[in-house]
């Protein structure tokens, strides 16, 4: 069993940091790694053949480790968002067809498909949550409601579904194994996004068969800002990449061949963003992803939803709600007051206690880590019953 993991970060000691969905602190290891990128640069010397594309290659293997996937099939991309827009520039559209997300989706997941859609008069298909009828006001709305509707929602004419694996606001996991089955029914592209969930819960690509997955470095993944992971199915790995730079072709591997190249390298990594071996931020992206898999992303999971304790009697309260536990991950609980013109005072008085969380919509989000304690939790807790209305 994991236990708490904080020696291995550098964050104050009166800090209750419970914000890792918005940005996660850095292991004291990738602070190391950072500072020899930093000293390369600060006097770089020159890169053996084949050296500046080392990092990406073993960034690759990590990250297809962590959620069973080829290697291959990895680019190195800037933002989740640089993926969606591969797929959203690559997918034939037109009048009739449609695009089904969830409405709340990351903004990140919609803007290329909005975009899309309004070059092409395909129709943005955006669902929403439904009410559950009875339900205080202030409750989420049924969570198992919101994944049905998105099935009815897909149709013979649904060219992609876009989706993330947990809700970025209020931790809702989406049922993406019955959302894929129905999008490969009627032919239709999956695109998940599993920021939200990629490192602190499995994730089996072989399994679920998406036609791509896109992924944040700087959340779940421990890593730095600016560096994220794509992974490519079958049917969008030949797929036009958006950038056309040197690293890309065949033969960039040995950089004094000056020549031009009409062939991509293999695999995915034809859609690598440019400049994306950064000799700093990928090596601290490598070593979250290395210590994730040394601690077993089942072994996080299994960590934070033990966190979660403190909070029942305060959702027992009926002063506020979230979605239920079997309807939500266990790392992030998106907390709804009843009145949500109480949230900055709310989020006032966590700030006046050190404690870290962030407010998404309606909700606040609340996020630990291995770095986290059950003390935590509760300091959190103890603080918004006494701050409650």
């Amino acid at each position: 069993m994991l236990t708490c993991q904080r020696h291995l970060f550098s964050l104050p000691e009166d800090l209750r940091y419970l914000n890792c969905a918005s940005r996660a602190p850095l292991l004291k290891s990738a602070e190391a790694l950072g500072r020899d990128g930093l000293e390369w640069q600060r006097a770089p010397r020159t890169l053996a053949p084949g050296e500046y594309h080392g990092f990406g290659e073993t960034l690759r293997a990590r990250f297809g480790a962590l959620v069973n996937a080829p290697a291959d099939a990895v680019a190195v991309v800037p933002a989740a968002s640089y993926g969606v827009a591969i797929a959203a520039r690559n997918l034939p559209l037109g009048p009739g067809a449609n695009i089904v997300l969830p409405d709340g989706e990351f903004p990140s997941g919609v803007y290329a498909w909005m975009a899309r859609c309004a070059e092409t008069g395909a129709e943005l298909r955006l669902v929403a949550p439904p009410d559950t009828p009875g339900e205080p006001p202030g409750r989420p709305g049924d969570p198992s409601g919101w994944s049905a509707r998105l099935l009815e929602a897909i149709d013979a004419d649904t060219a992609a579904v876009n989706v993330s694996t947990v809700h970025w606001a209020s931790g809702y996991r989406f049922d993406v194994a019955a959302i894929g089955a129905r999008a490969r029914e009627v032919g239709a592209l999956l695109i998940l996004d599993g920021t939200q969930s990629i490192g602190a819960e499995p994730f089996d690509f072989q399994a679920l068969a998406p036609d791509l997955l896109v992924c944040s470095g700087y959340k779940w993944l421990l890593g730095p800002y600016q560096t994220g992971l794509a992974v490519f199915g079958e049917r969008l790995i030949g797929a036009a990449p958006l950038e056309n730079h040197w690293a890309t072709r065949a033969g960039s591997e040995d950089m004094r061949d000056t020549g031009y190249s009409a062939q991509y390298r293999d695999g995915a990594r034809r859609f690598d963003g440019g400049q994306h071996a950064n000799q700093i931020t990928l090596p601290m992206l490598s070593e979250g992803i290395r210590q994730l898999l040394e601690w077993g992303v089942a072994a996080v999971g299994a960590y934070c939803a033990g966190l979660r304790g403190p909070l029942a009697a305060l959702l027992e309260s009926g002063r506020v709600s979230a979605f239920p536990e079997s309807e939500r991950c266990g790392h992030i609980t998106g907390l709804k007051p009843r009145r949500q013109a109480a949230i900055p005072a709310l989020m006032n008085a966590l700030a006046g206690r050190n404690i870290r969380v962030s407010q998404r919509g309606a909700y606040i989000r609340v996020s630990p880590h291995v770095y986290n304690t059950v003390d935590d939790m509760a300091a959190l807790a103890d603080t918004l019953a006494e701050a409650l209305p």
